[in-house]
């Protein structure tokens, strides 16, 4: 009986887990760039039971043999292998507001070893100076002309923030930032290139970093990647509200349907302990 408990209660932290993944697309539904997450569920290996008492080697053919008595298999439940985004271009939405900056990927070569796409991102730096990756292009002017993604200052190619003196700015396929009046440009932006996902790790906001600490390399200048930027536009997310809602819905019911099993069983112990005990 106890196995049960275990059974069900694994069930219900995998539908927990998932829920609050849901829950975290569904927040950032509405924000540029942002890679909605996918779930992987998987069943934990069955277990063969037998007669403790026998002595018997399992023949491996599925044939009862005399003396060897097989009670059968136990499933012994369920968890959330790996949570992963949704790598994808999202679509492109026009805004008309000149800080608006879409990063639109063209041809991205695939990973040899997961035969996965690679994903490109602008570079930002964090408040504690350490660099960052985002396909947040709803960008901002701070006071002292600094380019802003979510408070964080947008990198140049050059590896120094991007820092632009006028409102009436353009923004060229390529990255380059001209600004009104001005015939070279005073920055370009820094594209990175992320060959193998798995190694990137979500830090909050959108925001990226990776998993070993190494700083991605950039995509400017290489002949394998193309990509190109869209001012006044920006990317939406990947989130699928449709579908989103209807998986919280079946997560919401896996729950509860776990939760009558494990109270079912919560009964039957406490009878057996009250009541069998009690005649004993």
């Amino acid at each position: 009986m106890l196995r049960g408990l275990y059974t069900a209660t694994a069930g219900m932290l995998t539908q927990q887990r998932r829920t609050e993944m849901l829950s975290n697309n569904m927040a950032n539904a509405n924000t540029a760039g942002y890679k909605a997450d996918q779930s992987t569920i998987r069943a934990f290996p069955e277990m063969l039971l037998q007669r403790m008492e026998n002595k018997t080697l399992p023949t491996g053919n599925g044939v009862n043999v005399p003396g060897m008595q097989t009670i059968g298999s136990l499933n012994t439940g369920v968890y959330l292998q790996e949570i992963k985004s949704r790598d994808i271009q999202g679509e492109l939405k026009e805004t008309g507001l000149v800080t608006d900056v879409a990063l639109v990927e063209g041809n991205v070569p695939l990973n040899p070893e997961t035969n996965v796409k690679g994903s490109l991102f602008f570079a930002v730096q964090n408040q504690a100076g350490e660099e960052r990756y985002t396909r947040n292009g709803n960008f901002t002017l701070d006071n002292n002309g600094l380019l802003l993604s979510d408070g964080n200052p947008v990198l140049s190619k050059t590896g120094q923030p991007i820092s632009i003196q006028s409102g009436e700015f353009n923004v060229t396929e390529n990255g380059d930032v001209y600004v009104s009046g001005d015939p070279e440009p005073v920055a370009q932006f820094d594209v990175r290139f992320a060959a193998d996902v798995r190694n990137l790790v979500k830090d909050g906001n959108g925001i990226y970093r990776t998993s070993d600490g190494q700083a991605l390399p950039t995509a400017i200048n290489n002949g394998d990647i193309q990509y190109n930027l869209k001012q006044k536009s920006l990317e939406n997310s990947t989130v699928d509200i449709g579908r989103t809602y209807t998986d919280m819905m079946t997560a919401y019911r896996s729950f509860e349907a776990n939760q009558k099993v494990l109270q079912a069983y919560d009964k039957s112990m406490e009878k057996a302990a009250n009541e069998i005990g009690r005649l004993s």
